[in-house]
């Protein structure tokens, strides 16, 4: 890891500081001064030189260790007794003691405090170089909005802007509040958003969300929503509390933890007291009280489990933060673990698979000239909100003259009959045609059919289908890649038009025809069906998806398109709507969980072998240092790989 001074912070200025100084003394001490000390202890009969080496190595010990000390000490006075503060002083303290007592060697306990020091420094590095990347992957919230007043603009607080304010976003600037394009265009990065490097070209009526970076023309936007309920917000809210939600590996490492620290603590004493004991009462030997309270202060430093503590929360951490500059935002680190084992994909049609944008695709039997027949349609249902009337308006290309439109009937269920320039013109299902007893000609091809009649005749219709998502079939293809055994699709369209989705994307299983309520049902047997120790996974974006997205073991919304209640339901949100992003999260989280594993397999064997050693007297305390402060810092490093994500 490439080391820069202005990437440290004073904090880890000061503790490089001390370790230079305290290394300095330390070669001094044990190179350079031995014959000073040895001279004066030759020269006088009090042992003056032994007092004077021990307070010179208690010094550099001091300039070292001191907060070690001062930690350990508030740890025992809030009942925190027994963590790595508290195993290290001991352990350091114990060796000067025997170092003192045998006027032995100081340089091993010192050296013990140094090693350890040094470790948490680059620990410490680390951490705060992924907390940085993170946090500059998600520098997405805006310091301000541009308001015009009397011909200037003016910098406000994003907070106080209104819902329904103008908001102007001059080039190279963030979007400050969700919104919609009321006046200019421009191509806007939605990379923070997204992960997406491509830009977006936006003009006058699109939706554009805070957080993308206008690029090339000035920006007037209607705000949608307040600043707090914006998309911006939103993601940083979700990668903020993500760690509070934590995984079942976690949770693991912290009841561990408070166990295993007690037991090695009483090991430890057990391992300084009874060999002893044992020497001198059934032996009858020499106690060798020395050797094993060596063994014991050897064992507490080899015990630590700092490593684990440390590592395995930065690896979800990171793992939620490469999550994030792929545009996936996982709200815990519990979900990143659920996510991993999805066996079962479970989607909801519209606006997931499909662009939930009908359109035409196609004009039959038209007994007149297409555009035209499309105008009739399209003038006769220009009154209505529905999605098919504004589809027919898209193809016609055109704002209706709603002045030509006279006598406008909607028949509920079937359609709409009205006069347009005083030529009554029908347009709606096969229904309407039967009520109005004309004959029509059905349609072969999947979609909704709109039959026109003009003046009691039989005009042609109109096919309108929703259009597949690019890519939706490569997602579903990648998601049996990597493991998923059962692709499902709910949908509360007709069996035709499932049937050809389905057929088109590689699904398994569909079923169609369903109301929310059926939805939920039909999760709910198949999360009873699924084998032990599968997770089921539901991506939806619609307001009528929540419920499904709360059942499902792992829920999965549309961020971009979808309804704010299918995004607060969800665990995990795909942010530019791509569900080919799904196998893609789940690959980042079997990344990160193999992360996990490999961290405990490494740190528990190797601790468990140098215990072992540790107690036997064959490992020194170097030797337990590199078990505690080098196991943690290839951990740390090790977990830091859960960033790099944008090959997988």
């Amino acid at each position: 890891m490439k080391i820069r001074s202005g990437s440290m912070t004073a904090k880890q200025k000061r503790m490089l500081a001390r370790i230079l100084i305290s290394a300095s003394v330390l070669l001094g001490l044990h190179f350079i001064l031995p014959e000073m000390f040895d001279a004066i202890d030759r020269y006088t009969f009090d042992s003056a030189g032994r007092w004077l080496r021990f307070l010179c190595y208690l010094f550099d010990y001091l300039v070292i260790g001191y907060d070690i000390l001062l930690k350990a000490v508030k740890g025992i006075r809030n009942g925190r007794i027994f963590d790595e503060n508290f195993l290290m002083a001991v352990a350091t303290v114990g060796a000067i003691a025997l170092a003192v007592y045998e006027n032995g060697d100081y340089v091993e306990a010192i050296a013990v405090m140094l090693f350890y020091q040094t470790g948490e420094w680059f620990q410490s590095l680390a951490v705060g170089r992924s907390r940085r990347n993170i946090s500059k992957l998600m520098d997405i919230r805006p310091d301000h909005a541009n308001i015009e007043i009397d011909g200037r603009l003016v910098q406000t607080d994003p907070n106080d802007v209104k819902t329904g304010s103008i908001i102007t976003v001059q080039p190279g600037e963030k979007i400050p509040i969700d919104g919609v394009v009321v006046e200019g265009g421009s191509c806007l990065n939605t990379s923070a958003l997204t992960g997406e490097s491509l830009p977006k070209e936006v003009g006058a009526g699109d939706a554009v969300m805070s957080g993308c970076i206008c690029m090339t023309g000035v920006l007037k936007i209607k705000t949608t929503k307040e600043f707090g309920e914006s998309t911006a917000s939103k993601i940083l809210d979700l990668v903020e509390n993500a760690s509070s939600k934590k995984s079942r590996s976690e949770d693991f490492i912290s009841r561990f933890a408070r166990f295993y620290t007690p037991c090695v603590c009483g090991m430890a004493l057990a391992l300084a007291l009874l060999p002893p004991l044992v020497r001198i009462l059934i032996m009858g030997v020499a106690a060798d009280w020395g050797v094993w309270i060596y063994r014991a202060l050897t064992f507490l430093v080899i015990s630590c489990p700092c490593a684990l503590v440390i590592s395995i929360p930065l690896s979800f951490f990171a793992g939620i933060g490469g999550a994030g500059s792929q545009g996936i935002l996982v709200k815990g680190s519990n979900y990143l673990e659920t996510l991993s084992k999805t066996k079962i994909a479970v989607f909801d049609k519209t606006g997931t698979l499909t662009q939930g944008v009908f359109e035409v695709n196609g004009i039959h039997h038209s007994e007149m000239e297409n555009f035209k027949l499309i105008e009739y349609a399209a003038l006769a249902e220009s009154a209505s909100s529905h999605p098919i009337s504004k589809s027919l308006r898209r193809a016609y290309g055109r704002e209706p003259d709603r002045s030509r439109v006279t006598d406008i009937r909607e028949i509920s269920g079937n359609g709409v009959i009205a006069k347009v320039d005083g030529i009554e013109v029908a347009a709606g299902n096969d229904k309407l045609m039967d009520h109005l007893n004309i004959p029509y000609i059905s349609c072969h091809h999947t979609g909704t059919v709109i039959h026109v009649a003009v003046n009691g005749g039989y005009a042609g219709h109109i096919l309108i289908s929703d259009v597949v998502k690019p890519g939706a079939g490569e997602a579903v293809a990648s998601l049996k890649a990597v493991g998923v055994r059962k692709t499902v699709m709910l949908t509360g369209d007709d069996e035709r038009v499932a049937r050809q989705v389905a057929s088109e994307l590689g699904i398994d299983e569909f079923y169609s025809g369903l109301l929310p309520k059926d939805k939920v049902d039909k999760v709910e047997a198949l999360l009873s069906e699924k084998p032990d120790g599968a997770k089921l996974a539901f991506a939806g974006d619609g307001i009528n998806d929540a419920p499904v997205l709360s059942r499902a073991d792992i829920g999965i919304a549309m961020g971009a398109m979808g309804s704010d209640a299918a995004i607060e339901a969800a665990d995990v949100v795909i942010m530019d709507d791509d569900p080919g992003k799904i196998s893609k999260a789940i690959k980042i989280s079997r990344k990160c969980l193999r992360i996990v594993y490999q961290n405990i397999f490494l740190t528990l064997t190797v601790k468990l072998a140098c215990l072992v050693l540790g107690a036997l007297g064959i490992a020194s305390m170097y030797l337990a240092v590199f078990a505690d402060v080098g196991v943690m810092v290839i951990a740390v490093l090790n977990a830091i790989r859960c960033l790099f994500v944008k090959k997988i």
